[in-house]
């Protein structure tokens, strides 16, 4: 592979949510800040909501790392298209409830013992969600009855979910409206600009262990950024693809041409548009040919 060749430690733009690659950008450290701070107030429900491959895993990730084992015991659910009995179960197992042969009425009051005797150690259970979107409403309603567990002072948990917009559907249904009620604090994770482009694609190439200024010429980082329309995924998918064009070409930088064979090769994506030399020509051609027209009184 390419790692060689440009001084790189690792693979810089892997699709796995390595969270030694997290971004550096506000969008993504507001959202943490947030939920950090939700979850330190004792608030029940924080939902972040952002498009496919705007960073919600790696988020989820980070979060998870972040979380000191000695104050949260953290419990995360990847995939919530469960029904009711098998989500309950998810919950129970990452919370430590031994699950097998358990009726969900024992079940029940076994996750309400193992919650309280967490509270009594001072610690914080967190629930996190990944995927929110693809929870089933019964399943939905059924963890709404679930944080009804609580103490006379706190919630005995709390709850994260990281979903596509299509989360905040599920949500607006008129059966959900009072787990909508409960979420105190949400965020809309965005796309990056052009600038915060160049600055996601230089931050990884120095964690992968580049040593020089930039790999990516700004004409390159420019063309990722108006092709990916700055989605985090995307641009991993062209910037790995721009520095196999480079590698195989022998150049030690990527350029605007390694990225347009980047875009040429990923499927569902066309190259921006812009003008070309001949066309600009044509466009000065016809400004003054109309301005002499114009002062010839010619048409008048």
């Amino acid at each position: 592979m390419y790692t060689e060749h440009f001084g790189l430690n690792e693979l810089p733009f892997s699709l796995t949510p390595n969270t030694h690659f997290f971004l550096n950008l506000p969008t993504h450290h507001e959202a943490l800040n947030l939920i950090l701070v939700a979850l330190a107030g004792g608030d029940g429900f924080v939902k972040v909501v952002g498009e496919v491959g705007t960073g919600k895993t790696l988020l989820c990730r980070k979060l998870l790392n972040a979380l000191d084992g000695d104050e949260y015991v953290t419990a995360y659910i990847p995939n919530p298209n469960l029904n009711p009995d098998e989500f309950r179960k998810s919950f129970a197992q990452e919370i430590g409830v031994p699950t097998e042969g358990v009726e969900q009425f024992e079940l029940l009051n076994a996750i309400n013992h193992r919650l309280i005797e967490l509270a009594a150690q001072q610690k914080k259970v967190v629930l996190l969600v990944d995927e929110a979107q693809a929870t089933p409403a019964d399943t939905i309603e059924a963890l709404r009855l679930l944080t009804n567990l609580e103490t006379e002072s706190a919630k005995l948990f709390q709850v994260v979910l990281f979903g596509q917009p299509e989360l905040d559907e599920l949500l607006s249904r008129k059966s959900l409206r009072q787990l909508l009620q409960r979420i105190t604090f949400s965020y809309q994770l965005s796309h990056l600009d052009q600038e915060s482009v160049q600055h996601y694609i230089d931050q990884r190439v120095q964690l992968a262990g580049f040593q020089g200024l930039s790999l990516f010429k700004r004409d390159a980082a420019k063309k990722i950024a108006q092709a990916s329309a700055g989605t985090p995924r995307l641009i991993n998918i062209l910037s790995h693809k721009a520095l196999m064009s480079a590698y195989g070409k022998g150049d030690l930088k990527v350029d605007k041409r390694h990225v347009l064979h980047a875009i040429d090769d990923t499927q569902g994506l066309t190259r921006p548009r812009e003008l070309q030399p001949l066309l600009w020509a044509g466009v000065a051609t016809l400004a003054l040919l109309t301005g002499y027209l114009v002062y010839s009184g010619v048409g008048l």
